[in-house]
């Protein structure tokens, strides 16, 4: 078994214990520094749908001619998470050409 060093995010404490789990497993943590700002803190903070580098991942493979379901796979998100972030974009829909024995996806708005 490996020990992780934990710090609190704000303070950069190491004085840090843990303090239950959320309804989905997520474990809480708190800082036991009494000058800390925010004592509570979550090792993960905010979903992978969230994170700006997985939502231009997700426009990116849907360019690239990836399926709805399949980009949710790949990115281990859900398909609803992919579609929002399209509709967003403004790419609703996907017209595919065919260019010798290339496919190609052109994006409609």
């Amino acid at each position: 078994m490996t020990l992780l060093p934990l710090h609190c995010p704000p303070c950069a404490n190491d004085q840090v214990v843990k303090r239950g789990k959320t309804r989905n497993e997520t474990q809480h943590s708190l800082c036991q520094t009494e000058a800390c700002p925010q004592q509570t803190f979550l090792l993960e903070d905010s979903p992978r749908g969230r994170l700006p580098q997985v939502k231009q991942q997700s426009v990116d493979m849907a360019l690239n001619g990836s399926g709805i379901r399949e980009t949710a796979r790949v990115l281990r998100l859900s398909k609803e998470t992919v579609l929002s972030e399209l509709k967003k974009r403004g790419l609703r829909g996907f017209v595919w050409v065919m260019f010798g024995h290339f496919r190609l996806a052109v994006a409609c708005k």
